[in-house]
């Protein structure tokens, strides 16, 4: 699950292979009725307007369902943070129900879990990091249940109830970055859109014999600029330049440094 080809390409590049794909189809859509209108015996007066309406409304529809389906992930993913720091406190401080020293040793365990949690964010080696978290969650749980095995009482159930959320956010937030993506097919109908939308736009220009590039430039740069935010949205926060803020995590962090901290005074 690393970062793959195409989120590794750099969003600036994106946006630039929008551009040139969108004023390519253009392009094409104008050569095609400029050659139309030259070998045409007789012209037209009926303007091919309405039909462009049409197409542009369905690129339109496509558009905002994909970028409401990125927005509803991105959403969900920030969301799934401040679930994961919640869980994680609250196990931190149903530690304090244990007995030393399996106490201090699960107080650090989750201080390392919270670490590499911060450092996920960061890092492109989402493989890596997930079996870190992984390798931790599994040294926790062991410790957890060992001790709730000894003194099976309904303070360390209520440890293990915590403990257990954690884990289950850990894994929801793998799907929500990771394998919960708009579809590949979304993609190769909103390309395929597109390229009707511009080849049809194109040919009504080819057809009148004027570019209108002052009003068409302006159109495709704001058209790939909004293509290109559905794009990051859908991308790992690793990548892009659009990421969910891993600011309450990074407050726990902090939060139990100082905990531990004050006690090894």
């Amino acid at each position: 699950m690393d970062v793959g080809f195409w989120d590794s390409i750099p969003i600036a590049l994106v946006f630039a292979g929008i551009v040139l794909f969108t004023v390519f189809t253009f392009e094409l859509g104008y050569q095609i009725g400029n050659y139309a209108r030259a070998h045409s015996e007789k012209h037209s007066d009926t303007s091919p307007g309405p039909m462009v309406a049409g197409v542009l409304t369905m690129l339109a529809f496509i558009l905002a369902l994909t970028f409401n389906m990125a927005a509803s992930r991105f959403d969900s993913r920030k969301q799934f943070v401040i679930e994961e720091v919640n869980a994680i406190g609250t196990t931190y401080l149903r530690a304090d129900l244990l007995a030393e020293p399996q106490k201090s040793e699960l107080k650090d365990l989750l201080r390392q879990y919270v670490d590499i949690r911060v450092e996920v964010s960061q890092n492109d080696n989402i493989d890596d990091a997930i079996r870190r978290s992984a390798g931790l969650q599994q040294s926790i749980w062991t410790l957890a249940v060992s001790v709730a095995k000894e003194e099976p009482v309904v303070l360390n159930s209520l440890l293990l109830q915590s403990l257990n959320e954690m884990i289950d956010l850990q894994e929801k937030r793998v799907n929500a970055a990771i394998r919960n993506r708009i579809p590949g097919s979304i993609w190769v109908t909103l390309a395929a859109i597109i390229a009707l939308s511009m080849v049809t736009m194109g040919s009504q220009t080819g057809l009148v014999r004027t570019r209108r590039l002052m009003q068409v430039i302006p159109a495709v740069l704001a058209f790939s600029a909004l293509l290109t935010v559905v794009v990051d949205l859908d991308r790992p926060s690793a990548v892009g330049f659009i990421h969910v803020s891993q600011q309450a995590m990074m407050d726990l962090q902090q939060s139990l440094q100082q905990a531990a901290q004050s006690l090894s005074r």
